[in-house]
């Protein structure tokens, strides 16, 4: 692949900004795209939170002196299994990683369908088929808390298929939960992790916002909520466990800043495509549209972020996803789920190409470099101190 598969179709006028292990300080430098060149604005923002904290970030990179650089295609290309060498990280850092979960109607289904077969893939497919005798086409186009979807709720309840994924999915309050710790989630070309003990698993393709301590929605970014369905289908109250593990949450490859170009109308609009290519040779294709999200993003900003929970250094939104795959890999009625070294690849026209390999979450690379080691090695490139903006 070249520099332009991974980049927005229109990048040559999109503000990308990202972060970049730099092997020269052991550490991460913020940068912003120019050209071909990922350029270093550290000395204006030592971290992407406080470059997004700023008044207007698109502005001060307009007005940032140029730093240090390198090959955009050369760090593109790089994989962060070899530390010597430049490459992309997660573009968040101090941003709590928070995931709202069934926002679509029909993953709403699929949520329904996992805790009723308990993690069972063989029973999944019976129920799946019974949902849609019950419903039919009664969750299209609708919109939680409205009155279609109270209705919803009452045909699913009176067919006997009570769940408490009906009150998050349709109803008026929003699923907002931590899917990973601060520093934790991993970039794009990274390894990503999966439970060893999970037999029913698959990949999220999300858009991922991102916003400042104000609850300013600032950018936006592509992102892989990996789940665990077997582990969240035999209880809701194993979501930690399902969700939160080593490398389980990727988030990349770059920001895509707010101006007069590129807006929360366009992540409205936004189309995502998912490839999912094993080393054997299976190809497994699928797409989520926010077309047919069920709760406006920015609802889902105001049910994070208010005077009842503040985000003191910004948070990372994942808005969920429609996709939630049907389609059986090996066994006639088992569905789909994931195998070690599978290559995901998630893509927007507006947002880039995220891509990861899968790997179990003992064998991927330990999370080693948090809060105070961050602080340590800023602290040692003279980056701390009063804001440069």
């Amino acid at each position: 692949m070249t520099l332009t598969d991974y980049l927005p179709a229109d990048h040559g006028e999109a503000v990308l900004v990202g972060r970049i292990h730099d092997p020269e300080v052991s550490g991460p430098s913020v940068v912003v795209l120019k050209g071909d060149r990922f350029v270093d604005v550290s000395a204006h923002a030592a971290t992407m939170s406080e470059l997004l904290e700023t008044e207007d970030p698109v502005a001060l990179l307009a007005r940032a002196d140029s730093g240090k650089s390198w090959s955009a295609e050369e760090v593109l290309a790089a994989s962060p299994a070899d530390a010597t060498r430049p490459h992309l990280l997660a573009p968040c850092d101090l941003q709590a990683v928070k995931a709202c979960g069934v926002t679509f109607a029909r993953s709403m289904v699929e949520r329904v369908i996992e805790e009723r077969a308990k993690g069972d893939l063989a029973r999944a497919r019976a129920i799946r088929e019974e949902i849609a005798a019950v419903i039919g086409g009664t969750l299209s186009d609708i919109k939680a808390g409205s009155p279609e979807a109270e209705h919803a709720k009452e045909v699913l309840l009176k067919g006997g298929y009570w769940s408490q994924y009906l009150e998050v999915g349709i109803g008026p309050d929003a699923e907002v939960f931590t899917k990973a710790p601060v520093l934790s989630s991993v970039g794009h070309a990274a390894e990503i992790g999966i439970l060893p003990s999970s037999a029913w698993n698959n990949p999220e393709p999300e858009v991922v916002l991102a916003a400042n301590s104000r609850g300013q929605v600032v950018g936006a970014t592509l992102g892989n909520d990996v789940n665990l369905r077997d582990v969240e289908g035999r209880s809701a109250l194993l979501l930690g466990k399902a969700k939160d593990n080593n490398a389980s949450s990727a988030i990349g490859p770059l920001i895509r800043l707010f101006d007069d170009r590129f807006t929360m109308d366009d992540v409205r609009a936004a189309e995502l495509d998912l490839t999912v290519t094993g080393t054997d040779g299976y190809v497994l294709e699928g797409r989520s549209s926010m077309r047919e999200i069920s709760r406006d993003p920015l609802d889902l900003v105001g049910q994070t972020c208010s005077r009842h929970h503040q985000y003191p250094d910004g948070f990372m939104l994942f808005l969920g996803t429609l996709f939630a795959p049907v389609e059986d890999r090996d066994v006639a009625g088992e569905g789909f789920t994931h195998k070690l070294g599978d290559k995901v690849e998630i893509a927007s026209a507006r947002l880039g190409r995220l891509v990861n390999t899968v790997t179990h979450t003992d064998k991927a690379p330990k999370w080693t470099f948090g809060i105070t080691e961050l602080m340590r090695n800023l602290a040692a490139r003279g980056l701390l101190g009063a804001s440069r903006a």
